[in-house]
């Protein structure tokens, strides 16, 4: 085994000297004495990412072995981008070039990344196959489903919960490490009646999955805590790593924190960055208490420090945000402050319903726009995706090019799943979710037909030479001698990624006939192929698109790419760890922030106080927070359509009005009064008011 490559300091630390304090700090802390465990609060802009990397890159130039660093964040692009920056740093300090730390950050990943990879290396001494294929959460629902209905749920006389529904139940009993009885009746009361049914499901659906060598992504994390039981494994695991950084750490679930707390007990060379006012995810089953309770676990080691100097936002941007996390019932005290002291206070807009919002957010817009910032410096967020609909439609009418995020992803789209199916098939011929799915886009070739073929595939001992044998279904028609030569010219593995050109001249003509788009979905197949090119295997590209799948044009509304600027529109969900000079968000209301499906706890109250918080620190100049007064509601009775009001969100106390300027628009014009012209009252309503009782 070759000795890990170890770096020496050549040169004084003023790679240092850029740093403010509370950064130098959380970088240089236990560097050249024994590491204990370090929490990091970085407040929203505050340079975390820069942080995290120079504290790597301080280890590595101090004789830490880079491959004996794990550094864990929640997207593969974050993790390529903290890689990229500590080689530059560490490039530029030793004088030797970035190049001689190329590849040397081996485990650089996500948390289903890095599982991923432990698994398929401790395979047999876990009893797994090596070669078993990763579901994506749709193939999840839909195995979820095949086995509801082979048990004969899904013609239930009550109304069974539907595949996806099950599918949420399950990972979260799972993520949260929660009984099945509790999930159900904090998160899911409407299911409690089923839970025998549940039970039954689940431990049916496990069973599917073992049968056909498959992981779902609550499996990778799943087993690797299952592997961390084992004392020998354990260890191992654990003398492998001397640093484990955390990123994000604030948005872990339960399961997650097991895992690192299996993997440093003692927190020796842990280190963990967040910040929870920005833990925005519990319906992923993150929980927020995994940083609250960071220096209980490890106390009285842990040592924690605040980054609260703010590189994004005005002063008074921030006074506001921080008066609004002000009140959260439980957090870690921090104040963000900024140099940038001057600036307009944020906007609080009262506006009469939707439709001027939406008509107040454009002309707003397009002043920026005509002063100078373009329109990608400019971001509308909401609550909920449906929030959008009335500003879409005047987006569109005054003929404003958008981008909408937080709709379909990359793989999501129909055609990347059929031609990722057919990978993962020939991958992991006992595959029944991927071999269900291809061999029905055959015409000809029904359910009833494709289970047969897969139960006999599933008794041989080689599936795919049992497929390319077998006599072709009775109505199967001309694809089926197609798909046969194609899995025998899979099956012999002619390299990648020309494994996939030779699935895409199959997959075009029957995608022909499937959509009548076909033409611009070819353009994502040819998207895909470019993707492909970058990995070096099936299997890894398999693994790694499953886990953190690209966006695409499907996650777009409008054609920004006709126009060379457009306007961001966001959910606030998608808009965390993003910033834009402009910022509107809609909608600020009870009801909606809080929205009122949020409001059942106070654990949910709270969380949706920080997704407030998020929104408003995306702000660098301006903030708006617009509150339409009534919202029109369409209903199907006699008594037809009507018009709800809405007051103020709760966590803009009264208290906190002085930091916004509170303003009415359109602005009351008292002479647009029809017939009366703007002078002394000329009507006193009240003495006539007062009159009318008098006798």
């Amino acid at each position: 085994m070759k000795p890990p490559q170890r770096f020496a300091l050549l040169a004084t630390p003023d790679y240092l000297d850029a740093l403010n304090a509370g950064q130098r700090d959380a970088v240089e802390h236990g560097v050249g004495s024994p590491c204990g465990p370090l929490l990091v609060i970085a407040g929203a802009g505050s340079g975390k990412t820069n942080t995290l990397a120079h504290r790597v890159a301080h280890l590595v130039v101090n004789g830490a072995a880079p491959q004996r660093i794990l550094l864990l964040t929640f997207s593969r692009r974050a993790a390529q981008e903290l890689t990229r920056r500590v080689e530059r740093i560490c490039g530029r300090v030793l004088g030797t070039g970035e190049a001689a730390m190329a590849g040397a950050l081996d485990w650089s990943g996500t948390f289903h990344g890095v599982g991923a990879r432990l698994l398929r290396e401790h395979a047999p001494l876990i009893g797994l196959d090596p070669a078993f294929t990763i579901h994506d959460r749709e193939d999840s629902a839909d195995l979820m489903n095949l086995v509801r209905h082979e048990l004969g749920f899904s013609a239930a006389k009550s109304r069974f919960p539907t595949k996806g529904t099950c599918l949420s139940i399950y990972s979260r009993v799972v993520n949260a490490e929660t009984d099945l009885a509790e999930v159900l009746k904090v998160n899911f009361p409407w299911c409690a009646m089923w839970e025998a049914e549940l039970r039954t499901l689940f431990a049916e659906y496990v069973a599917a999955k073992q049968r056909q060598n498959v992981l779902d992504y609550d499996d990778l994390l799943l087993y690797w805590a299952a592997m961390m039981s084992a004392p020998q494994i354990a260890a191992g695991l654990a003398e492998r790593f001397d640093h484990v950084l955390v990123d994000e750490y604030q948005d872990t679930n339960r399961l997650q924190a097991s895992i690192l707390l299996a993997l440093k007990p003692l927190g020796s060379g842990l280190t963990v960055v967040g910040d929870d006012a920005q833990s925005i995810y519990s319906f992923r089953a993150a929980t927020v208490r995994n940083i609250l309770q960071f220096p209980q676990n490890f106390t009285p080691q842990a040592r924690i420090v605040t980054l609260d100097r703010n590189y994004r936002s005005t002063q008074p941007i921030l006074a506001a945000a921080n008066a609004v996390i002000g009140e959260a019932r439980e957090r870690f005290t921090k104040n963000l402050w900024s140099e940038r002291e001057n600036g307009p206070r944020p906007a609080l807009v009262t506006v009469r319903d939707e439709a001027d919002q939406a008509r107040y957010v454009v002309e707003r817009v397009l002043e920026s726009r005509e002063a100078g910032t373009v329109l990608k410096s400019q971001a509308v967020l909401f609550r909920t995706s449906s929030h959008s609909g009335p500003l879409e439609i005047e987006l569109t009418r005054r003929n404003i090019p958008f981008v909408k995020f937080g709709g379909l992803k990359f793989l999501d789209a129909a055609h990347i799943k059929d031609l990722l199916a057919l990978l993962r098939w020939v991958e992991n011929p006992r595959d029944r979710v991927a071999g269900f799915r291809i061999l029905q886009l055959l015409p000809g070739v029904g359910p009833a037909s494709a289970g047969r073929m897969l139960d006999a595939m599933a008794g041989a001992a080689d599936p795919l030479l049992e497929l390319v044998e077998a006599p072709p279904p009775p109505r199967a028609g001309e694809g089926w001698p197609a798909l046969t030569a194609l899995v025998g010219t899979l099956r012999g593995r002619p390299g990648w990624p020309l494994e996939l050109d030779h699935a895409r001249a199959w997959y075009i003509p029957l995608m022909d006939g499937l959509y009548e788009d076909a033409a611009m979905r070819e353009a994502d197949l040819l998207q895909l192929c470019q993707i492909a090119s970058g990995y070096p295997s099936r299997e890894k590209f398999l693994t790694d698109l499953t886990l953190d799948p690209p966006d695409a044009t499907s996650d777009q509304s409008g054609v920004p790419l006709l126009d060379e600027d457009y306007l961001i529109l966001s959910t606030i969900h998608s808009a965390k760890g993003q910033e834009w000079k402009s910022v509107h968000v809609l909608n600020v209301v009870d009801g909606c922030m809080p929205s009122d499906l949020g409001t059942g706890t106070s654990e949910e109250i709270e969380e949706e106080r920080r997704l407030l918080y998020v929104a408003m620190t995306r702000a660098k100049d301006e903030l708006h927070l617009i509150t339409p007064q009534r919202f029109f509601v369409h209903q199907q009775s006699a008594y037809g359509d009507r018009h709800v009001y809405a007051q103020r969100s709760r966590f803009i106390s009264r208290s906190m009005l002085a930091l916004f300027e509170d303003m009415l628009w359109p602005p009351v014009k008292p002479a647009a009064i029809e017939g009366l012209a703007p002078g002394p009252v000329r009507i006193d309503l009240g003495a006539q008011m007062r009159g009318m009782w008098a006798k």
